[in-house]
């Protein structure tokens, strides 16, 4: 989880009288996880955050799930998901179960007039391309490639790119997105065989408060639809805060590789774990350095869990071929592994450029109409030699 932070002003004690220079009162709101028994903070706005307008008719953004019982290898272009200048309306879900939904988007510049809180899950967005800020009411976050951005359930935020060219690997969690337990200490602290550490976290900062009335739009995800709600002031209008609860950022080129002297497993490649599945980060690293090894991974078979490849940059030195952006779909129980003339390929090699995230899920994936759109349809034949 992250760790303790603080931005702005806030009073000495928590639950006390807090007044503005003209007086009055701050509102205070306590933004709290599993009702009030996991991590929260605590932030003080300007005007009480409950101020509602109105309610518009909900929009129904249920993913097209077409396959739900998939026992095939596939493959999904995934720069070929079109570009959409709306932030929201160029998220297209591809993979999907009860746990977590996993999308593509390529957004365009423009900063949105509306706001967006999901409530119905965690985020974690990767920036494959584009740069940029999150705003929130707990700060700024400026991203650039290569950043994970972890967005917790229950966020109103923005997102504001310097450019027309995005492209998102996005990961909805049902449940909270954490790191990995193994490598934390009773304390809360990373430890010291963890692949980042505190230093790598980038925290929200320079807090700017929006002390502002008027109509701002809000749309609320839950259940598969989107909820246009209109507030009275702006959900930015906090003038501190402080707690566990909020958004941050952590670069894949921070991750620091596990090596050996023969082939790691996946587990020594994790950066974040949910409920019923994990994040995996593969990045630049040496090969293994036993004088017999075998660089590329061996096949194998996930007897227990789904697995998902998406394809950042470098060469592969287990596949014949792969583009940027390409998906790989491992099902539960088939066995895949290395291209043929990969392994004979890989011998001697001192290193390997590539970049990828890995999702594995503990209960199958079902298949949206959007991903059969962009899929590699030969892509389960690409072992025959």
């Amino acid at each position: 989880m992250p760790h303790y932070h603080t931005l702005g002003n806030i009073p000495q004690k928590r639950h006390t009288q807090f007044r503005k220079p003209d007086g009055g009162l701050y509102s205070e709101q306590l933004v709290s996880t599993e009702g009030f028994s996991d991590v929260y903070s605590i932030t003080y706005h300007n005007h009480p955050p409950t101020m509602v307008l109105s309610v518009d008719e909900p929009i129904n953004i249920e993913p097209e799930v077409v396959i739900q019982k998939n026992m095939m290898h596939r493959s999904f272009m995934g720069f070929n998901i079109k570009p959409e200048s709306d932030y929201l309306k160029s998220r297209t879900p591809v993979l999907v179960n009860s746990d977590l939904m996993i999308s593509l988007a390529a957004p365009g510049k423009g900063i949105s007039d509306y706001f967006f809180k999901n409530s119905q899950a965690a985020e974690l967005l990767f920036i494959h391309e584009g740069s940029g800020t999150l705003h929130s009411m707990y700060g700024r976050i400026p991203f650039r490639y290569g950043d994970h951005i972890i967005i917790p359930r229950g966020v109103i935020y923005k997102i504001e790119f310097d450019t027309d060219d995005n492209r998102l690997f996005i990961v909805e969690s049902f449940s909270h997105i954490r790191f990995p337990g193994k490598y934390v200490n009773k304390y809360g602290q990373l430890e010291e065989h963890s692949p980042y550490c505190e230093r790598d976290i980038r925290k929200p900062q320079d807090l700017i408060t929006h002390d502002e009335k008027g109509d701002f739009l809000i749309y609320i995800k839950k259940d598969h639809l989107l909820f246009p709600y209109h507030y009275a002031s702006h959900p930015f209008d906090v003038i501190g805060w402080d707690g566990y609860h909020y958004p941050y950022a952590l670069s894949i080129h921070d991750f620091e590789p596990i090596t050996g002297r023969i082939h790691q497993p996946p587990p020594v490649h994790q950066s974040f774990e949910a409920h019923n599945f994990v994040v995996c980060a593969f990045v630049p690293r040496m090969y293994d350095y036993h004088p017999l090894s075998i660089p590329v991974p061996y096949n194998h078979s996930n007897v227990d869990s789904d697995e998902v490849l998406y394809y950042v940059d470098g060469d592969f030195m287990s596949r014949k071929h792969v583009d940027r952006g390409q998906i790989t779909l491992h099902p539960i129980g088939i066995p895949h592994g290395p291209h043929p003339g990969t392994v004979e390929k890989s011998l001697g090699l001192k290193d390997t450029k590539e970049l990828a995230v890995m999702v594995d899920t503990f209960r199958p994936l079902w298949i949206t109409r959007q991903a059969l759109e962009i899929e590699d349809k030969a892509y389960h034949k690409s072992w025959l030699y």
